[in-house]
């Protein structure tokens, strides 16, 4: 018995992960409980079936019509009483209606194949979106986009050739087989079976080898695209450094390899062409040759020589098509795979079956004991007990590393703690939906990211229903009105990549209009101020205060002079609450946040 090796390991598994995704594909064509779908697949298949039949009868008034205006043959009977003319316009019909019935069926099964690409494309949209802050900051933007790219394509490809070129072939094969078999003799059925058999090997085989080459040419592809995206998402970065020919070197590292691959798969697609046409000419002359002798020793006619030179066509024109569709059927199966890989990956924070919407009472958020790591062996925070009454401003202080933003990654449920609890006004958050979450909390991050599109559009996101004039009233609450308004397109000037074509404080204002818009009654302040000059923070805080009354608000701060007026000041060190109180309270106690403060106001005294 011949053992496996790790490349027909590799096959079977390529074959199986194939017939997964086939049968993935396989509800989005044939939804349960909707008829209109599935009434439009079966007339698609009736059109299919009927051009199939057509085109196979389509060669037969050809011959008639030769061997009509043959004299040897004249006198022979014809299809239905037709002479040559009409034997003539009859071939031209069904050649026309061969045609129709391909197209109709087109026509009827664009639509199912449209609707499954936009249900794929969005259930995977949606599924990025419901994966873990984990999962997003592991991954890079352009390969996600990338799987998304192909997969979509891949549905679309395997639809249309899968369908409508491998099935028909195959359809179209078996009856000009039998055509052949039962018209001439079983020797024509041997050539063109033996034929058909040598094709398929070599064009499977030499596409085998040409898929290798291929994925090791979408990989080049996927790493340039990836070097391209983080290289122009990171533009700033790129030109602070002087590193614009560094960065087209390794664009171009990535792509030199790309074309090596390109290059070999041009070659092998030159060999895989001419073995095609060498075994498909061999086989075309050798049942071309078997016909003549019959023409000659009386056998056939004139016409049945016509019709096997027809139906060798027939077969023939399809067949060289079949190393493409099959090398990009392999492909299609793989990018889908990959998409589907994609929809299994487990979203890590989930809604419980039974979750209930958040419901506020006042905003009163309390940690318990709560533990918390990335990594399981570098917990960050190691049992936290903290409480924020409703309506009051906690300000979240400590070093670099302590854990103040890993409580706002926690309270917005980016990540579910490992120890202890959170809850909000008693309600766990891992007993609410994300959705009626996120809809009570406001945040301000350090760094607003602004969406490429009008500064109308990034201050309505906060909320999208808003009318005009609440968007204005958010913008001009958020000391921002003027500045819009002096712009050459106001409300209508686009902010550019991640709102580069903005300052960092005039980013930060329409942060804040954001959220103001969104009227959360929770705010998380991320060090909203720290990224901004000392004039500009000080306009902004104001605000930011401002923006807090009312509110149950959590402010994580670099800048200890921003906080100072908190209801309450939490020290955090090494993961542990070290000091609370007041500003007044814990500079008294001249412990760990007095450090602090004294440290800034030294700096400062120095700057």
């Amino acid at each position: 018995m011949r053992k496996l090796t790790k490349t027909d390991a590799n096959l079977n598994n390529e074959r199986i992960q194939g017939w997964n995704v086939i049968k993935r594909v396989v509800p989005y064509l044939w939804p349960e409980g909707e008829t209109g779908v599935k009434v439009r697949v079966v007339a698609a298949m009736a059109a299919l079936l009927l051009s199939q039949v057509i085109a196979v009868l389509t060669p037969q008034f050809f011959a008639q019509a030769v061997d009509v205006m043959t004299p040897e043959t004249a006198d022979i009977g014809t299809y239905l009483g037709l002479g040559a003319v009409g034997l003539t316009v009859a071939y031209g019909f069904a050649r026309l209606m061969t045609v129709g019935f391909q197209q109709l069926r087109d026509v009827i099964f664009t639509p199912v194949g449209q609707r499954a690409l936009r249900k794929l494309a969005l259930e995977t949209f949606t599924h990025i979106h419901r994966l873990s802050m984990r999962y997003h900051i592991t991954r890079k933007t352009g390969g996600l986009s990338r799987i998304i790219e192909r997969g979509v394509k891949g549905v679309e490809f395997l639809l249309r050739f899968l369908l409508f070129s491998v099935g028909p072939l195959v359809l179209q094969l078996l009856m000009i087989a039998g055509v052949l078999f039962f018209t001439f003799d079983v020797w024509y059925l041997v050539v063109v079976a033996v034929t058909i058999v040598l094709y398929v090997w070599f064009t499977f085989a030499v596409t085998e080898w040409r898929v290798k080459i291929r994925k090791v040419m979408n990989d080049q592809d996927t790493d340039a695209n990836q070097k391209a995206i983080d290289s122009l998402l990171n533009f700033e970065t790129v030109k602070y450094f002087g590193a614009e020919r560094w960065e087209a070197e390794r664009y171009d590292g990535a792509m030199k390899k790309y074309a090596q691959a390109a290059i070999k798969t041009n070659y092998t697609l030159a060999f895989l062409n001419f073995g095609q046409s060498l075994i498909i000419t061999a086989g075309l002359v050798a049942v071309m040759v078997m016909a003549a002798l019959g023409v000659n020793d009386g056998t056939l006619t004139v016409g049945d020589f016509v019709l096997v030179n027809a139906y060798m066509i027939q077969i023939t024109m399809p067949l060289n098509f079949l190393g493409t569709v099959y090398r990009e059927i392999r492909q299609a199966l793989i990018d889908m795979g990959d998409m589907f890989d994609l929809l299994e990956q487990p979203a890590e924070v989930q809604d419980k079956p039974d979750a209930k919407d958040l419901e506020i009472k006042g905003g009163a958020i309390s940690l318990s004991g709560v533990a918390f790591g990335y990594d399981e062996e570098r917990p960050i925070l190691k049992g936290i007990d903290l409480d924020v009454p409703a309506g009051q401003t906690v300000a979240i202080v400590g070093s670099s590393g302590s854990g103040k933003s890993t409580i706002g990654r926690l309270l917005f449920r980016f990540y579910d703690v490992n120890g202890g609890a959170l809850a909000i006004d008693g309600q766990d958050v891992r007993d609410v939906t994300q959705e009626s979450l996120h809809a009570q909390i406001g945040v301000v991050p350090q760094d607003t990211v602004l969406f490429n599109d009008t500064v109308y559009y990034n201050i309505a996101y906060g909320r999208p229903d808003a009318t005009r004039d609440e968007v204005i009233a958010a913008a001009k609450a958020a000391k921002i009105h003027d500045f819009i308004e002096s712009l050459p397109d106001g409300y209508e000037t686009t902010v550019g990549e991640r709102g580069l074509k903005l300052s960092g404080g005039e980013k930060q204002r329409v942060g804040i209009a954001r959220t103001l818009l969104k009227d959360p009654p929770i705010l998380l302040l991320d060090e909203a101020t720290s990224a901004l000059d000392t004039e500009t923070e000080l306009e902004i805080q104001a605000e930011l205060e401002h923006m807090g009354h009312g509110r149950t608000v959590i402010t994580i701060a670099h800048r200890l002079s921003t906080i100072a007026n908190a209801d309450k000041i939490v020290v955090l060190e090494d993961g542990h609450v070290v000091e609370q109180g007041t500003h007044d309270e814990l500079l008294s106690l001249d412990g760990r946040y007095a450090h602090l403060w004294n440290r800034q106001l030294d700096e400062e005294e120095i700057a």
